[in-house]
């Protein structure tokens, strides 16, 4: 019985150099440089180019073998060096059409016409990345010539009729390969396509929650993912607060759910600005606690890129998938793209949150700056005042509209109602201007309304504010012809006019020439009006929002205005009738609502 003996390491090296030149089909073997220098090659290759070792190794494949210009793309780069360089980086082969590739004939000094089937493959090492660059090129010229020359196989001999087949199972295996590549180019397609449509769904997420829901659900998908995370810095924080997809697991959620900017994790490393690809579980030891996270949560291959956006670094996108990956070329910068796209839709949100936040701060500010100008009105034995104001919308918390009521001397009361231009905080600004020189002016004048006013326009116009307001500003006192009774004076600045609800229940609008808008004209003609009150009678000031209607007449919203106040009825008091009003217009309102209205007792 014969035994067979293993040889030593030696041993096989021989052994595999002797099998590499005994081959029949020509191999080429180059460094994986960018000159692509010539390392070996085996006898067939040698005897195919008429060339020996010593000629080709050491030298640049493309020096080596000059190509001639039917070798060269539209840009003048050699098809063959594209082909040799897309296995290099794609860690795939390449398989290529059937090149015309002349070769120098040593015997005259010219070149002989060769045809090649060639398949440029990259030799990858232990950590899954190339080291060599292999090159197949089986010379068909024999096969080509002779098919270009029509003759029929079957009647050119045994010999022939076997080169024939040989040739045309090359190109069938050949075939089947180019199909297999352009299968994949074809899923890289539509794979691009589904990130377009998962990148516009990502322009409609307003927070990280909704963020993460389309990268989840729509984006690991199409790229064959089984979980993933991202992971958001906030602020100047060194603490990345993490989203984990559920398919990871509530362990690792729980484990993972926040950890800092400058540990030793791919989520940490990435997210200070440098990208991680992690292609299988013996890579992931590299990374301190890697290989236990990944047992936890069933995993094999990770990508983990930065969340850049204009330059800064908001987080990390981690995406993980069940089987070991070699990540070629196209399929990282697929991530890359994706992740661009989550950095982007990342950065708009945390502009939006911070200019809601400096939204609010100022809706604060101004809400207690107005509040402090919309000051309760004074209480009186003989008068029930109510006053409402309310909003155009939640982040409008302030405009031009305002209301007051005080006292001034000889015992009247003044009210007032007024609107400024604009509704934003210029215009509450404006207004607390107006409001506090109109205060004064009727407190060192002591006159009537039409007289506060002329002098309060000439106020305006010395202080040089630049502002335009319409308003009521109306005196009430004991009427001295009729006991229990009361006189209202008031002046119209362009304003909406006042409401008359009688005690029996009619109601009329307290029309009248409105004068100027106040702040027009230092000298304005302003003029006075009058009615007498009895008990129970109310009169209500506003402004236009609560009769306004897109598209409207204003004389119809008046008198409609009118007609819901009388079946309002007097009897309920002014701080029913104002809540009522509010309430009919059904919570909101396109125009800030200043509200006033004031009854005798």
């Amino acid at each position: 019985m014969s035994t067979v003996q293993t040889p030593d390491a030696s041993g096989w090296r021989a052994h595999l150099e002797a099998m590499f030149n005994s081959l029949p089909t020509p191999y080429l073997v180059m460094a994986p440089d960018d000159e692509l220098t010539v390392l070996h090659a085996n006898e067939a290759y040698l005897s195919n180019v008429s060339r020996t070792l010593a000629d080709i190794v050491g030298r640049p494949v493309f020096e080596a073998f000059p190509p001639d210009e039917d070798a060269l793309d539209e840009h003048g780069v050699p098809r063959i060096r594209t082909s040799l360089l897309k296995a290099r980086d794609s860690c795939l082969p390449d398989t290529m059409p059937v090149q015309k590739y002349d070769v120098p004939d040593t015997a005259t000094g010219g070149r002989l016409t060769r045809f090649w089937s060639l398949i440029s493959a990259p030799v990858l090492g232990p950590d899954g990345r190339y080291v060599l660059v292999v090159q197949r090129a089986e010379d068909i010229t024999d096969f080509v010539t002779e098919r270009d020359r029509g003759r029929a196989v079957a009647t050119d001999g045994e010999q022939w009729r076997r080169r024939a087949e040989e040739v045309q199972t090359d190109l069938y295996a050949r075939s089947l390969e180019l199909d297999a590549a352009l299968r994949a180019k074809d899923l890289a397609a539509r794979r691009l396509t589904s990130l377009a449509q998962v990148a516009f769904a990502l322009t409609t997420a307003d927070t990280v929650e909704e963020l993460a829901k389309i990268v989840f659900g729509d984006g690991l998908p199409v790229l064959g993912a089984t979980g993933g995370s991202i992971a958001v810095r906030s602020g100047a924080s060194d603490v990345l607060t993490l989203t984990i997809t559920d398919s990871l697991g509530a362990a690792t959620q729980h484990a993972y759910a926040q950890m800092p900017l400058h540990g030793p994790m791919p989520t940490s490393i990435a997210a200070r600005g440098t990208e991680v690809l992690i292609r299988d579980r013996t890579e992931a030891t590299a990374f301190h606690g890697m290989p236990e996270a990944m047992g936890m949560n069933g995993t094999e291959a990770w990508a983990v890129l930065p969340l850049r956006a204009g330059g800064e670094l908001l987080g990390s996108l981690a995406v993980g998938w069940e089987q070991p990956r070699t990540f070629p070329p196209e399929e990282v910068e697929l991530l890359r793209a994706f992740a661009a796209q989550c950095a982007q839709a990342l950065a708009r949100m945390q502009i939006l949150a911070a200019e809601r936040q400096a939204a609010g701060e100022l809706q604060r500010i101004s809400q207690t700056l107005q509040r402090s100008l919309l000051t309760a009105p004074p209480i009186s034995e003989q008068l029930q005042i109510a006053v409402r104001y309310q909003p155009a919308s939640e982040l409008a918390q302030v405009g031009g509209d305002w209301y007051d009521a005080f006292r001034v001397s000889g015992g009247a009361t003044s009210l007032v109602i007024g609107d400024v231009a604009g509704h934003d905080k210029d215009a509450a600004a404006a207004m607390a201007q107006v409001r506090n020189i109109l205060r004064g002016t009727a407190q060192a004048v002591g006159a009537p309304p039409a007289a506060v006013l002329a002098v309060f326009d000439a106020a305006l116009q010395n202080l040089e504010l630049n502002v335009l307001a319409t308003l009521v500003l109306a005196q009430t006192f004991e009427s001295p012809e009729q006991a229990g009774s009361r006189t209202l004076l008031w002046c119209n600045a362009g304003h909406p006019p006042p409401v008359l609800l009688r005690a029996d229940g009619t109601c009329e609008l307290l029309e009248r020439d409105p004068d100027l808008l106040a702040g027009m004209l230092s000298d304005a003609r302003r003029s006075d009006h009058q009615v007498t009150l009895h008990p129970g009678d109310t009169v209500l000031l506003y402004t236009d929002g609560l009769v306004e209607t897109r598209g409207g007449d204003i004389e119809h919203d008046l008198h409609r205005l009118c007609a819901r106040v009388a079946r309002h009825g007097p009897t309920a008091g002014p701080d029913a009738l104002v809540d009522q009003l509010l309430h009919d217009l059904g919570g909101t309102v396109a125009d800030d609502v200043a509200l006033l209205a004031m009854q005798v007792r």
